[in-house]
């Protein structure tokens, strides 16, 4: 098996004595490795991200613990630095993250110049291809019949690029899985068609395409069927038919490792930062949120929903207190800074019109720490996630499984974790701060039977699909598919 991703398992440190030392990733498909490596030979090409990356280069990595102990082999990339920041900072983030979360403000944004088109050559383009060699060049090491996993919007052309430096004879099984949403077709044509063409030729040129949900798979076969030349699209049977070449397109819900996640709660760094939490609320009841800050995760209205419910039910004033846990993220896109101060500005506001001298309405906490956030999300009542757009949203999985209140969740339509958690969920209108306001409310009043089957549903669900079922269901589509 050979893992293709921007970012690898592992980043290496180089301490002032010359020793070497790695943190490994938090991601969940790290976890869902791990107990692969044992039985799997299994490498991870990625991008080098620090100096003592690109002086490690390459061999294998110790992943686990006892029994789960096994190692992945580590293959890091050195792109130019000028070319790694066109690829990542120009063309993924942000021209490929604002289409895919329906971001941008199409009457002024996107300006796709001379620039842009230089990121995309020699940038994406470049880069891409950099993954495609180390591929093929791996494949062809390994000998044996390969399956080859790309990852998420930075390798959009890797597929192609692999299919087409190889002969029938040796091509492994590629698939790809796309984290990030997939919106409708006519919002590609934001991308010139060069690009647009480009992008679903290359996953086009993989035998599965994989999404968080049906709607983002179905969305990209509409996009295909509407901006590809003889293509043909089966939608009953989710495949495309591309230059002689069936592409095969399932949802596979991406999900956490409960066992970790509940191991961790129970820790006692978590404890000391519970206490800090029931200090902080005391009697109140308790509204949280645990976001990335950006625009798509709709923290303002969020806010504003709370605003919103304080006004409509006064009941609330003095016995509900909304705790924020913010992780800054890409402050050097201008409008991820300007919605920072969005962010803060309607915090602030909240509490200068409802506040008092014993009462703080809104909290906000800037900072990464994930013992907190754990120790927060056992204490809420209301779990709120309700984002314009998002791939999956791992806190609405992550809540549920350690909450220790039957705290409901409300939950917004432009989420992926709504489609398989919308029955125990509160679900909302991304946009309505009205709708949110009373879901709101009604979490904060819901009799004590319905949180506790809602809850226990919502455990039920996040648990019998974890991390190892969404790998696991994966790897049975390609054996089912004879590939």
């Amino acid at each position: 098996m050979i893992i293709a991703a921007n970012r690898g398992p592992v980043t290496f440190q180089t301490a002032e004595d010359g020793s070497r030392s790695f943190t490994r990733g938090a991601g969940g498909l790290v976890t869902a490795l791990t107990g692969l490596a044992q039985q799997i030979d299994a490498t991870w090409i990625a991008c080098a991200r620090t100096e003592a990356d690109m002086a490690w280069g390459q061999g294998d990595v110790p992943m686990g613990t006892g029994k789960h102990r096994g190692n992945i082999r580590v293959q890091f990339l050195a792109p130019e630095p000028e070319a790694y920041d066109r690829y990542y900072n120009v063309i993924a983030n942000p021209l490929l993250w604002f289409l895919q979360h329906s971001m941008w403000n199409m009457p002024l944004a996107p300006v796709i110049d001379r620039s842009t088109w230089l990121a995309w050559d020699d940038g994406y383009v470049a880069i891409n291809q950099l993954f495609a060699d180390a591929i093929v060049e791996q494949v062809r090491a390994n000998g044996q019949p390969t399956l080859v996993m790309l990852q998420d919007y930075h390798l959009y052309l890797a597929p192609r690029m692999v299919r087409g430096q190889m002969r029938p004879s040796e091509r492994p099984v590629l698939m790809h899985f796309v984290h990030i949403p997939w919106p409708g077709a006519e919002y590609w044509r934001i991308l010139p068609p060069a690009m647009r063409g480009a992008i679903l030729e290359g996953l086009c040129g993989a035998d599965i395409v994989g999404f968080q949900t049906h709607a983002d798979a179905l969305n990209f076969m509409r996009t295909c069927q509407t901006h590809l030349n003889r293509v043909g699209v089966r939608y009953g049977r989710g495949r495309v038919w591309y230059r002689n070449h069936a592409t095969h397109v399932r949802a596979f819900p991406v999900s956490i490792d409960v066992g970790r996640l509940k191991r961790l709660a129970r820790s006692q760094e978590v404890a000391q930062h519970r206490v800090d939490i029931e200090n902080l609320v005391g009697d109140c009841q308790l509204i949280l949120r645990i976001e990335r800050i950006e625009p798509s995760k709709n923290i303002v209205r969020g806010f504003q929903a709370f605003g919103e419910m304080l006004e409509l039910y006064p009941e609330h004033r003095g016995k509900v207190k909304f705790l924020a846990l913010l992780v800054p993220s890409r402050l050097d896109v201008d409008e991820y800074r300007a919605y920072l101060d969005a962010v803060m500005a309607a915090a602030g506001q909240i509490n200068a019109h409802y506040g008092s001298s014993n009462w703080e309405p809104v909290r906000v906490l800037v900072g990464e720490s994930y013992p907190r956030a754990v120790a927060a999300m056992q204490r809420y009542d209301a779990l709120l996630v309700n984002a314009t757009a998002d791939g999956m949203n791992l806190v609405a999985k992550e809540g549920p499984v350690v909450n220790r209140r039957d705290g409901t969740l409300v939950l917004s339509e432009g989420t992926g974790a709504r489609e398989q958690l919308e029955p125990a969920a509160l679900v909302i209108p991304a946009c309505d701060i009205y709708a949110t306001a009373n879901a709101l409310h009604r979490a904060l009043v819901m009799p004590a039977e319905e949180r506790r089957e809602r809850g226990q549903r919502l455990r039920t669900l996040v648990e019998e699909n974890d991390i190892e079922m969404w790998l696991c269901s994966q790897l049975e589509t390609v054996t089912r598919l004879k590939l």
